[in-house]
């Protein structure tokens, strides 16, 4: 039997069966990012519900884990070399399950160039620049009088909705004609969109292939399931 006692973080959130993966999480967008490849995947896995508050993500157990106080993070205790390992970065995460399973980066070194080409993509672009927008639309960062933050993130939102568009003409999913690791990270932040109350600001309504596409992700089997573990408290 596996023994994860040596993470710290099983000590905040005690692992039930340490035989199988280890899902530290809340459904964000890059949370589920996740719990989606996990259910696509049909790898088994226990998830522990880790909230946004300081009192989890910044407590020394989490830490240990991810020093970066973000979820996702996982510890799979059958890693390489079947010794146990721990990871943080939803992206990074991503790589590492596609990899172990053989799955979700197509079928040709080709395929596989495309698939890390859009899983940066919104990891450099999708992620970090519709959550600053998010900020600004939505938040705190709406209260400032100042126009010019909040202009800058939903040009640059219209721009790579705009990317995404053009992408996906004549093509069900962003690298091809197969699902991927690269869906399942951007289509999470395309649907954040109606979180931040964006979803016309940004011209969505617009954007029929984005549009299309959502649907079409929406309607996975993994999808359904995956975009609500962990479950969230309440």
């Amino acid at each position: 039997m596996n023994d994860l006692s040596s993470f710290p973080i099983t000590k905040k959130w005690p692992v039930a069966n340490p035989e199988i993966l280890q899902l530290f999480s809340f459904p964000t967008p890059n949370g589920v990012k996740v719990s989606i490849a996990l259910e696509e995947l049909q790898l088994p896995y226990e998830p522990h519900l880790v909230t946004l508050s300081d009192a989890d993500v910044k407590s020394p157990e989490f830490l240990s884990l991810n020093p970066n106080n973000k979820i996702p993070a996982i510890i799979d205790p059958n890693g390489p070399e079947g010794k146990p390992v721990g990871l943080f970065e939803s992206g990074a995460i991503l790589i590492y399950l596609a990899e172990k399973t053989g799955k979700l980066l197509g079928d040709t070194g080709e395929d596989k160039a495309r698939v890390l080409q859009w899983l940066m993509f919104q990891m450099g672009g999708l992620g970090p620049m519709f959550g600053q927008m998010g900020f600004f639309v939505k938040f705190a960062g709406s209260e400032i009088e100042d126009p010019r933050p909040r202009e800058r993130y939903i040009s640059e939102a219209k721009r790579l909705l705009a990317v995404v568009e053009k992408q996906l003409d004549g093509q069900d999913w962003i690298a091809g004609d197969f699902f991927s690791i690269a869906d399942i990270a951007i289509v999470p932040w395309l649907k954040a969109l109606t979180f931040y109350e964006a979803v016309e600001l940004v011209g969505l309504p617009d954007l029929p292939n984005i549009q299309a596409y959502i649907e079409r992700f929406n309607t996975r089997p993994s999808v359904v399931k995956g975009s609500n573990i962990p479950p969230r408290e309440g």
